[in-house]
């Protein structure tokens, strides 16, 4: 099943891709007949992603609650949740520092005259302080947060109620079960929605190329082509420093989380690829103890690559401009950044409001984003895929860290709903060598 639905969205790419050149070849750019196939197409998309986030907040919510109840007490909580905090700064930090280096190392704003293709005004920055970030954390009501899909709120209320559940023992039992339940109903809705997904491809595609066409591809290629090689460098490093304590494994991974980072880079969303994300990592060998709490944790901690992004694009506008900023003023702009981004999650166009934020701060030209817009869908699937990559990577390893890491099953054989923490239940596949 797996491998038929790669397939499919595959196809759905490509098709969306040729669709969108035609369109965009067979109507002129200012053509209401374009709009609309364009909006029409666009639909697809918007109603897939739609269904993902209606199954997101329960998800979390009972993967967290499951998984630190079952933990059992709150020192193995606190001494996971060091480690993964430890583990994602490390990570965003590499991945500003590398998108640092290689924009200086490349220079892809020198030289060239942008146009800009949209005003950026609409990019409010004033609410990313430190007093708004905090006060964004803590839940008015879970039923509030869970209405948003404040990732950040869900997890600081699902930390509380596991925590609490875990205290009650035997009394508490029947909640889990609930949970338990929950995570199970909300796993076979997410078979139900990825059926749409090869549909939402193929409409994100083929509308964003019928409105800009390929060429939008080539005349942005240097920046473009630049991020990806530095993305690929950082996913390089990533898998080698990943096998330092994983072995041969670490670069296993990779098969094993196929589908859900394609669905990430083709959909630009993080979230409709999270539902696959704890499946792939259930047949990795990663029990759902651990899954329930690192990956929620670190869709709100670890986007490294949007860290990559925000400093390379920040970096970029400057040089854009003209402006030369000294070394200093870099490393300052790289924590301001690692601040900054710690509350985007959940926010539309995130990256582009903390890059306006840090602009603002040291006095660059605000207008810059505009410059960014043209090519921000293309840039964010690899920012969004590197995101996905760096959260299974980093739950990997925290599992490893904790000793609870399971011999893994074959990455296409079913998968038992709501699977248990042991090797003897749910992992009836082909069994490989932890060490492998």
């Amino acid at each position: 099943m797996a491998q038929r639905l790669t397939l499919w969205i595959v196809i759905g790419m490509v098709a969306g891709i040729a669709l969108g050149a035609a369109l965009h070849a067979g109507f002129p750019a200012d053509s209401k007949t374009l709009a609309a196939s364009a909006d029409l197409l666009k639909l697809l998309p918007e109603v897939f992603l739609r269904l993902i986030k209606m199954i997101i907040a329960p998800l979390i919510l009972a993967t967290l609650v499951t998984g630190i109840a079952a933990m059992g007490d709150s020192s193995a909580l606190g001494r996971i949740g060091g480690r993964a905090l430890g583990w994602f700064v490390c990570a965003s930090l590499t991945s500003i520092g590398l998108g640092l280096v290689l924009v200086n190392l490349f220079q892809p704003g020198h030289g060239l005259h942008f146009v800009a293709a949209a005003p950026a005004t609409a990019l409010a920055t004033g609410d990313f302080t430190f007093r708004h970030f905090v006060l964004e954390i803590v839940p008015v009501s879970v039923i509030d947060a869970m209405a948003q899909n404040n990732v950040l709120q869900i997890l600081v209320f699902a930390l509380f109620a596991g925590v609490a559940l875990s205290a009650l023992g035997d009394r508490g039992a029947p909640l889990v079960r609930g949970a338990e339940a929950l995570v199970a109903m909300m796993l076979t809705m997410t078979g139900y929605v990825m059926r749409a997904a090869p549909f939402a491809v193929f409409g994100a595609l083929a509308s964003v190329i019928a409105t800009r066409g390929l060429g939008i591809i080539l005349t942005y290629g240097a920046f473009v082509a630049e991020f990806y090689g530095g993305l690929a460098l950082f996913w390089l490093l990533l898998f080698s420093v990943a096998s330092l304590f994983l072995g041969r494994r670490a670069w296993l991974l990779a098969r094993y989380i196929r589908e859900p980072l394609l669905l990430a880079y083709s959909t630009a969303s993080s979230e409709s690829a999270l539902p696959r994300l704890f499946e792939a990592l259930d047949r990795y060998g990663v029990p759902r103890r651990i899954s329930g709490f690192v990956l929620p944790l670190g869709y709100s901690f670890n986007l490294d690559g949007s860290m990559m992004y925000t400093s390379f694009a920040t970096l970029f506008i400057a040089q854009a401009y003209n402006i030369p900023l000294s070394a200093g003023q870099q490393i300052a702009m790289l924590l301001t950044l690692m601040i900054t981004s710690k509350g985007i999650a959940g926010v539309p166009r995130a990256s582009l409001v903390v890059i306006a934020a840090t602009l603002t701060q040291f006095g660059l030209p605000v207008e810059g984003i505009a410059l960014l817009l043209g090519v921000d869908t293309f840039l964010d699937m690899g920012r969004t895929a590197t995101n996905v990559v760096g959260n299974a990577v980093a739950t990997a390893v925290i599992t490893h860290w904790e000793g609870m890491l399971q011999p893994p099953m074959d990455p296409d054989a079913p998968l038992a709903i709501a699977p248990h923490d042991t090797p003897e239940h749910g992992r009836k596949g082909l069994h490989l060598d932890p060490g492998a």
